[in-house]
């Protein structure tokens, strides 16, 4: 089952501050994995218990995918971001 996809509507300025190249490989691999099967990424902890974190790492930088998974049939993703300041970040979004 391929979830119905939603973005946040900060996630085009997330994707400014990204190179093109890195934003192209975003949109066909990292979110396509995450939209197959989104249960497979780690839930995360504590007060952010309700959404999920899809890693990945490009040109030695770490990046995170936040997302929630609604109804069982959305992925709202939140916010893609260098790992640095993201739970931070997720946390002003929400």
């Amino acid at each position: 089952m391929v979830f119905e996809k939603k973005f946040h509507p900060k996630i085009k300025s997330d994707l400014k501050k990204i190179d093109k190249q890195l934003i192209k490989k975003i949109k066909e691999i990292h979110i396509q994995n995450i939209a197959k099967n989104p249960y497979k990424y780690p839930r995360l902890k504590g007060n952010l218990s309700n959404f999920f974190s899809y890693h990945f790492r490009e040109n030695k930088v770490d990046y995170r995918i936040g997302y929630e998974i609604i109804d069982n049939t959305v992925v709202l993703y939140l916010i893609i971001a260098k790992r640095e300041n993201f739970y931070k970040n997720l946390l002003k979004r929400i």
